[in-house]
């Protein structure tokens, strides 16, 4: 027998050899029929892959993030077997699961290409084959069995994978029908699960990732176990094409991009740079009762620096190369991290214990070289500015002031209605640690931290492993936008490792010399991935209080634009922000026109109203409207925004 542990730690005795898939079974039919796949001792693996000794497990259904990963992983292969009888001869690359979906990148035969035009045929294809419920079966071959396998069946990316990239020893490959696949899995038990099939768009993609290797084709897909979740998907991407940053950016004239200023490379326009600066005021605010010190950094530094800190080994290739000056042997580079930089602020003087801790912050820009095809409007770009800051602490203080920040994250989402939210501890893969800096201890005590922090926070958190900084462990947040995307924006991380590499030090009580602990923050993330994830959790309709235009005042003739602008003045005297509107354009025009510029209020002057001292307010989206004076509307706009902002003052 063997005692299997669940996740509200109850345990069951099951025989030897059972199956996630039999455990599911004896719970109910109705889990049976949903789960597709489970975590055995935290490791993802198919239903019935055998359990022969004690474990914890979890039942994963399509709508955990482990289901879906298995679900689409089997679908991956599915577009691929579809693939292999649409077009025999085609060589297959990589075919993972992604967020939302899966892709497949191949090189079809010489002379065809695949396009759009081929989605219905291959959607068809994988339906035919889906229905046939094909079992997905697990084979462990050797690396010269899975050589000689993949040769005879003519397929030379996957040969040149196992041979440069595999060790010596098992390799497993999955088949389902007449098509195989090296794979490390998990699956589908059988290929009977998948419903509803769509072919979502086709790229282009270098073999490996590497520019100066052949171009494969990237066809995209997304499956779902009900045609009902499809059709719910599809509407969404509907939705969130309505809500693109990049097309409500251009059309509120908040930034742009310049192909001769360079690919990547935000451009603020006045209304994004007002709508910025608020948003670090806001922050300021927040950090005020906190006693944060604000710093400004270089936007370059030595790429002595950055080889110090450790992040020329393990970001060089993702920086902007070395900057070589006239001067020989002098190298820089432009900054693609501001912890350095604040390390070398700490540095600056003796510290004591009594200085601890010692809150640095930044809005600091730096530099990251993200290749042409990964770029993505203000989400992915080349330069961004963080909301940094850089905590040195005693070990003691550690978890109070990762408390702290927990809080800040905490405030900054409910003053943006961010309500779906979850915590990812990102923690070192113990199995890869040549990827990280920093001993099995110092590991073992920051991951600690955090996961004390986050118990006392009352906080729910899932684990990540592999996910860490190279540096240290840290806290994510994962925020669920308003049609059900997830985007990943506040971070903590906890850093034993770069104080000791700059040979920080304070002197303790006892007069000894002691290394501080390090914590790295980010509320937003970034302003630009922060802005571009506002942009379309509220379709452009910002909080009032954070709007680059609060009023627009919509003169009903020339003739009261004397009015509108006395309306405008007084506006400005309390502190609310407004545009008058004097096109020669009728009423009705500008009202739309101001409406697509997603302004919260507009307030329309005409005779009544400039005889009276009012205007008549009407509320974006055509809702509310009312008469009052303009004293009576610049009080209600400002006890709005006060009750907006009440989050940071609590």
């Amino acid at each position: 027998m063997v005692k299997i542990t669940f996740p509200d730690e109850s345990v069951r005795e099951y025989e030897q050899g059972v199956t996630g898939l039999q455990i599911a079974e004896s719970i109910s039919p109705a889990l049976a029929r949903d789960v597709v796949s489970c975590g055995v001792n935290g490791e993802t693996v198919e239903l019935n892959r055998p359990i022969n000794e004690d474990a914890t497990i979890a039942l994963y259904k399509f709508d955990d993030d482990e289901g879906k990963h298995t679900f689409w992983h089997t679908s991956a292969h599915l577009l691929a077997e579809a693939l292999q009888e649409l077009y025999p001869g085609i060589q297959f690359g990589f075919g993972p699961a992604v967020e939302n979906g899966f892709f497949y990148d191949v090189m079809p035969p010489k002379g065809l290409t695949i396009s759009e035009n081929d989605f219905s045929k291959i959607e068809e294809k994988m339906k035919e084959l889906a229905k046939k419920n094909e079992a997905v079966v697990r084979h462990d071959v050797s690396k010269a069995d899975a050589l000689k396998e993949f040769k005879a069946d003519g397929q030379d990316y996957k040969c040149e994978h196992i041979d440069q990239d595999l060790e010596d020893g098992t390799i497993s490959t999955y088949t389902q029908g007449n098509f195989t696949d090296l794979c490390r899995g998990p699956h589908l038990v059988s290929t009977g699960a998948i419903k509803a099939i769509k072919i979502t768009s086709v790229a282009g993609a270098f073999w490996r990732g590497d520019a100066k290797r052949e171009q494969m084709t990237r066809i995209y897909g997304i499956t779902f176990p009900k045609k009902k979740m499809l059709d719910d998907y599809l509407i969404m991407l509907e939705e969130a094409k309505k809500r693109d940053h990049r097309k409500i950016g251009k059309e509120m004239e908040l930034f742009m991009f310049s192909d001769r200023v360079g690919k990547g490379l935000p451009i603020w326009l006045a209304k994004g740079t007002d709508l910025r600066l608020r948003l670090q005021e806001f922050l300021r605010g927040l950090l005020r009762p906190y006693n944060y010190q604000e710093v400004i950094t270089p936007g370059i530094g030595s790429k002595s620096l950055y080889v110090t800190s450790g992040h020329y080994a393990h970001y060089g290739k993702d920086a902007f190369q070395p900057i070589h000056t006239p001067e020989e042997d002098e190298e820089y580079m432009l900054k693609p991290m501001n912890c350095p930089h604040h390390c070398e602020v700490y540095a600056r003087k003796p510290r004591s214990y009594k200085d601890l801790p010692l809150r640095i912050a930044e809005f600091g820009t730096v530099f990251r070289y993200e290749k042409s095809g990964e770029l993505h409007g203000l989400t992915r770009v080349r330069n961004f500015t963080q909301d940094d800051a850089h905590i040195f602490v005693r070990s003691d203080q550690v978890r109070a002031e990762f408390e702290n920040v927990i809080d800040i994250i905490l405030k900054v989402f409910k003053t943006f209605n961010f309500e779906n939210y979850e915590a990812q501890i990102s923690l070192r893969d113990p199995k890869d640690k040549e990827k990280y800096i920093g001993s099995d201890e110092i590991w073992e005590e920051s991951q600690n931290a955090i996961r004390e922090a986050c118990k006392e926070k009352g906080l729910k958190a899932h684990e990540e492993i592999g996910e860490a900084a190279f540096y240290g462990p840290k806290l994510d947040f994962m925020v669920k936008d308003a049609i059900g995307r997830k985007w990943q924006l506040g971070t903590i991380q906890v850093d034993y490792n770069l104080p000791a590499r700059f040979k920080l030090e304070y002197t303790a009580e006892d007069n000894s010399k002691q290394t501080p602990v390090m914590i790295h923050r980010a509320p937003f993330g970034s302003l630009e991935r922060f802005t571009a994830v506002l942009i379309e959790h509220t379709a452009g309709h910002f909080p009032l209080w954070l709007a680059p235009d609060q009023v627009a005042i919509l003169p009903i003739s020339e003739k009261y634009n004397d009015y509108a602008k006395k309306v405008a003045k007084y506006l400005d005297s309390v502190g609310v922000r407004s545009l008058i509107d004097d096109r020669n354009e009728k009423i009705g025009r500008k009202i739309r026109d101001n409406e697509l510029k997603r302004v919260p209020y507009m307030v329309v002057v005409g005779d009544k109203e400039a005889a009276e001292g009012t205007v008549a307010m009407r509320k974006q989206g055509g809702g509310e409207q009312a008469t009052m004076t303009m004293e009576e509307f610049g009080k209600r706009i400002n006890a709005e925004c006060a009750e907006m902002l009440k989050a940071v003052n609590e």
